[in-house]
């Protein structure tokens, strides 16, 4: 089966997925489908909403990435998208509206045995297209550079195309995984590897790269130094109301917004 009819397959499938847990959780529950990237945030402030609401209906916290969760929140398969990307044109004509509810970086990561601290913005678009294959030709050891990155309508990928690759093509010899958690897995068992990841999800198992001599760091993006910075956004069709209402209100609140940046995020001023 071609590449385009396997991608084609795998979106529609996560969609009826989606379609048939909504149905399931649908009497006076929550739902809330999209991003990797937002997801495990998302369950972090479900778990503290639904603490602070003992009794209250369920919250569900899926995947499937930030094309299905604009998709499912337009066809009302979810009640609230996430997306880890900008909406196009296209999506804001359809009536959706964004909520940002934090912003995110994007950390270039490689395994903390490589000597190898900084790259770059030219230097990891030249890694990414393939041109630069070794990791001696930016200061490494005489090894093969293994590239991972995300799969295609993932709104980290989409992020990092736009801001990194600036129209060139990701290598078809990149190493495709379908959340941030795989690509770190990855890279945190492979020597030779690189990746990319929400700055978020950074911990010891991986080292972040510092990008034109700037750390990527909370304080970094703050200062707006930094400069691979996205939106974490919820994505609603029309005015929410009832729970999701007050689960939107609650996420924007101070005490959501510091628990978000406890977790590495910046959060919306």
């Amino acid at each position: 089966m071609p590449r385009s009819a396997q991608l084609g397959l795998s979106f529609i499938t996560t969609l009826l997925l989606l379609g048939c847990c909504r149905v399931e959780g649908s009497e006076g529950g929550l739902t809330l489908a999209g991003s990797t990237s937002v997801q495990p945030f998302a369950e972090m402030l479900a778990e503290e909403y639904m603490r602070k609401h003992p009794g209250s209906p369920p919250i569900n916290v899926q995947g499937g990435g930030s094309s299905a969760g604009i998709q499912a929140a337009e066809t009302g398969t979810a009640d609230i998208g996430m997306s880890s990307r900008n909406l196009k044109d296209k999506e804001l004509a359809l009536g959706l509206k964004p909520i940002a509810i934090a912003k995110d970086a994007i950390a270039i990561i490689v395994n903390p045995s490589n000597p190898v601290c900084e790259l770059s913005l030219e230097q990891v678009r030249r890694i990414f297209t393939g041109e630069i294959i070794n990791w001696r030709e930016v200061g490494g050891k005489d090894a093969p550079i293994v590239l991972i990155t995300r799969e295609e309508g993932s709104g980290t990928r989409g992020a990092f195309e736009e801001m990194v690759m600036k129209g060139s093509p990701i290598s078809l010899r990149a190493l495709r995984q379908d959340s941030n958690g795989a690509v770190r897995v990855i890279v945190a068992s492979d020597p030779n590897a690189i990746g990319y990841i929400s700055l978020g999800i950074v911990n010891e198992q991986v080292k972040a790269l510092r990008l034109d001599g700037v750390e990527a760091s909370v304080g970094s993006v703050k200062r707006g130094e930094y400069s691979l910075v996205r939106p974490f956004l919820f994505v609603i069709k029309g005015e929410p109301k009832g729970l999701a209402k007050d689960f939107i209100e609650f996420v924007l609140s101070p005490e959501a917004q510091e628990l978000l940046a406890k977790e590495g995020l910046v959060g919306i001023d």
